[in-house]
């Protein structure tokens, strides 16, 4: 607190090619003219790292620095840029029904800040704040998992066990008569798999699957997605690559078997439900998926907000394994 008692508010920037700093800033920058708005005090925020590392190493395609924008980023691709979008704060002024209450909001790194209302969600009394930040995640899992279009009893394979990858799998597993098996060449994923009830199989290679999910960032991953499909099978692209190119086995069995490729975005509702469901509709709804406590496991890392740039420095180089990074903001507990 400065001597007026108003909080030195500070956001995290990506200020170079795997560089970031903490920075002061004015909290009232994304507040609008017209809406009721809420100031909301972070207590978490999760790291995204298969997207944040993507910026954060300057891998976004200059032709796709528009789509690519968080919600409320602030500066513009390649950098300086304030990036993110997973964190659970408090409301410390707002509307009579939020002042108080634990909300979920698509805003980068950032000790306080002001939002239009309808821009947060209240986190559900049976979801944990501190699990709260899988949110933006579960989201992006309940899409791929429409857009797959599973269903009961179908045979499924998920290739790539990250947080979205492990998601999925977790979702479609709850599908009545479903047979799921998880790869990843990881094997510390294993017991995570283990504990979300999920079948490991990190070398299967049985090509009878109706659907198989790709979630694993690397291209090879793509190819073995691909091999293991069946006859008519689908397979559903999750992983993003920014400016790596990628190269996709189309022969073989591709066409004989009659495969369908399809790529999955959560920046827009699965076109089946588009009609019916909103995007506040799918966050809610994956809020309220958070309640179950084994999802926890996800969650394998937490460090202070200060520690931020050292911390993105760690997970963002090649060859990190970890999943979900919980950072904490102590002076808003």
């Amino acid at each position: 607190m400065t001597a007026d008692h108003t909080p030195r508010v500070r956001s995290f920037w990506i200020t170079g090619p795997a560089h970031g700093e903490i920075q002061p800033t004015n909290p009232d920058l994304d507040a609008p003219d017209s809406e009721p708005t809420v100031e909301v005090a972070t207590l978490y925020t999760g790291i995204s790292r298969g997207t944040e590392s993507l910026v954060f190493n300057g891998r976004i395609p200059r032709s796709e620095h528009e789509r690519m924008r968080a919600p409320f980023q602030a500066g513009d691709f390649p950098w300086p840029v304030r990036h993110g979008y997973s964190n659970v704060g408090r409301v410390v002024q707002g509307p009579a029904e939020l002042q108080g209450r634990t909300v979920f909001s698509l805003f980068p790194h950032q000790t306080r800040f002001r939002v239009p209302a309808s821009a947060v969600v209240p986190v559900p009394d049976n979801v944990p704040a501190e699990r709260a930040i899988l949110a933006a995640n579960m989201e992006t899992a309940i899409n791929g998992v429409w857009d797959a279009q599973a269903a009961v009893g179908e045979r499924i394979a998920v290739v790539g066990c990250g947080v979205v990858g492990a998601l999925m799998a977790w979702l479609c597993q709850r599908l009545p008569g479903a047979r799921v098996t998880a790869v990843d060449t990881e094997p510390s994923r294993h017991g995570i798999l283990s504990e979300l009830g999920v079948r490991f199989d990190p070398d299967l290679q049985s090509d009878d699957h109706d659907l198989v999910i790709h979630a694993s960032g690397n291209p090879a991953g793509l190819d073995h997605a691909i091999a293991l499909a069946g006859t008519e099978g689908r397979i559903v692209e999750m992983s993003w690559y920014g400016d790596q190119p990628v190269s996709v086995t189309l022969g073989g069995a591709f066409h004989s078997r009659r495969l369908t490729l399809r790529a999955s975005q959560v920046g827009r509702v699965s076109p089946e439900r588009r009609p019916a469901w909103t995007h506040r509709d799918r966050l809610e709804l994956a809020l309220s998926l958070l309640a179950s406590p084994e999802l926890d496991v996800l969650i394998d890392g937490e460090s202070d907000f200060e520690a931020l740039p050292e911390t993105m420095t760690a997970l963002c180089r090649d060859g990190s394994t970890a999943l979900c990074h919980r950072v904490r903001y102590p002076e808003n507990h």
